[in-house]
């Protein structure tokens, strides 16, 4: 495996605190192999050998992203994935595979991983993924800060609604007949995109265009399964099944409902 890292390293400032990282690997070698990569790229950086002892990390505090394995024992990492998203839908998942088919399993599950990476990889490439994540949570947290303005200054908002469902963009909240949907940050990219075009067939290059306007590196099957997940929190809130529909070989609408 190839253990070259980029030349560009990441640049510290006294406003920007390093992200902390979490490596949950079963392989020790690997372990420290990707814990040294991170740490010459001045990110903070936990191990853990499986998903239980990562759990019981993740109790009191939550790291700024995860890279898991999927095989692991005591706990593996589609369980240790269910349990982070019960507590945080924005904190950047990366999955590591042995080959496409161990991720076939994430999207069928619809867990909510943001990346992944069949092993053997190039490190140069893991960190390239890492920055985009965290990028990507950063520039929505900038997008949802609120301004500062006069305490009578009108509210400046821009909404979007069609049928039952409305999306407040500067609040970064969802609603189906007034019920919130907890959505990931890609969730919410996507849904904004259908509504704004609802009626219109969005093709999955459109979708990742603007679920991922940061990011290159992305499989089209990762839009599906934030797909299927949107449809469930959708489902959940009483939307009909049809609501988000698929056109075969072409893309995905948002039929308004």
């Amino acid at each position: 495996m190839k253990t070259a890292v980029p030349d560009d390293r990441f640049t510290l400032t006294m406003s920007q605190p390093p992200n902390r990282i979490a490596v949950v690997e079963d392989e020790n070698n690997l372990r420290a192999t990707l814990a040294y990569a991170l740490r010459k790229e001045a990110y903070e950086v936990d191990t853990y050998p499986d998903g239980e002892a990562a759990w019981e990390a993740f109790k009191s505090t939550l790291p700024d992203l995860v890279i898991l394995d999927i095989i692991m024992p005591r706990m593996d990492g589609l369980e240790l994935c269910r349990r982070i998203r019960s507590r945080s839908e924005l904190l950047p998942v990366m999955f590591l595979t042995s080959k496409d088919e161990e991720f076939d399993r994430v999207l069928g599950l619809g867990l909510g991983a943001d990346d992944y990476l069949c092993k053997p990889f190039s490190m140069r490439e893991l960190i390239a993924r890492v920055r985009v994540l965290l990028r990507r949570v950063r520039i929505f947290e900038e997008k949802s800060a609120p301004a500062l303005a006069p305490a009578d200054a009108p509210a400046c908002v821009d909404e979007v609604r069609s049928g039952a469902l409305s999306i407040d963009c500067a609040a970064h909240v969802a609603r189906f007949d007034r019920k919130e949907l907890q959505l990931t940050v890609t969730e919410f990219r996507m849904l904004e995109a259908l509504t704004r075009h609802a009626g219109q067939v969005l093709s999955r290059e459109q979708l990742m265009r603007r679920a991922y306007p940061e990011d290159v590196y992305v499989s089209d099957r990762a839009v599906d399964s934030h797909i299927k997940r949107l449809r469930q929190k959708l489902n959940s809130a009483g939307a009909p099944p049809e609501t988000i529909d698929t056109v075969y070989g072409v893309g995905y609408r948002y039929v308004i409902s």
